[in-house]
């Protein structure tokens, strides 16, 4: 039985939640404030987690980036006030892995959950040998160790933006719709919600660009999408 870690103050949020999850044959295990659901999450093994940003004692921010600080890849659901866009970002740069605004649809919940499922466990298009780092100019993105680097040097990504840059380097030259991206990164088709994949393609671009504003590696395609390149000298 997958395990649920349900983390919000609000009593009729979590018992709504509890109720829909465990329908789903889950087993959800709650908590109320930050420091709460950051012991739970280090000490027990959850498969997903549902976490609200405004919390007591420790907020959510801070939760997911003491998570990934951890190397705990847990996937991370963040749970933010309507049309809190700051909120999105933050949690998508810190390693969030979704996002859903309140008032929210259990059942649209539930099928974010199941989506990022089917993620995770289909296996991703590799190279001929799967163990070989990935190189596309001066980077090197490897997926057994989870790490990237430029020019040598490593990158502080977020393991959604490690996702990100793999998924790419493994399509080099191929032009890819931002549901096409949706779709492979986080596993799911909400046309609304291509937002996300401009986020974290312009995070992304902080990180591995000289010149963000003038890309080099993921350059835009205007009416289709992004596509990722070799660099010319």
């Amino acid at each position: 039985m997958k395990k649920i870690l349900v983390v919000d103050d609000e009593p009729a949020i979590v018992t709504l939640l509890q109720y829909n999850l465990e329908k789903e044959h889950y087993k959800v295990t709650t908590a109320a404030d930050g420091d709460a659901a950051l012991t739970l999450a280090l000490q027990m093994p959850f498969d997903f987690i549902i976490l609200d940003l405004m919390l007591p004692e420790m907020d959510g921010f801070e939760v997911t980036r003491q998570l990934r600080a951890a190397n705990n890849a847990t996937p991370i659901m963040i749970l933010t006030a309507k049309d809190s866009e700051t909120d999105k970002i933050v949690g998508l740069e810190l390693g969030a892995d979704d996002y859903v605004t309140k008032p929210f649809s259990p059942r649209e919940i539930v099928a974010r959950i199941k989506a990022i499922e089917r993620r995770v466990q289909t296996k991703p298009v590799t190279p001929v040998d799967p163990k070989a780092p990935l190189t596309v100019g001066d980077l090197m993105i490897d997926e057994e160790s989870f790490r990237a680097t430029k020019n040598g040097e490593p990158l502080a990504l977020t393991p959604k933006e490690f996702e990100l840059l793999a998924y790419f380097a493994r399509r080099l030259g191929k032009i890819l719709s931002r549901d096409a991206l949706l779709n492979g990164i986080w596993g799911f088709d909400y046309p609304a919600e291509t937002r996300m994949v401009d986020i974290q393609v312009s995070h992304l671009r902080e990180k591995i660009e000289t010149d963000p504003k003038r890309p080099a590696y993921i350059k835009t395609v205007r009416g289709f999408g992004y596509q990722m390149e070799v660099p010319h000298d």
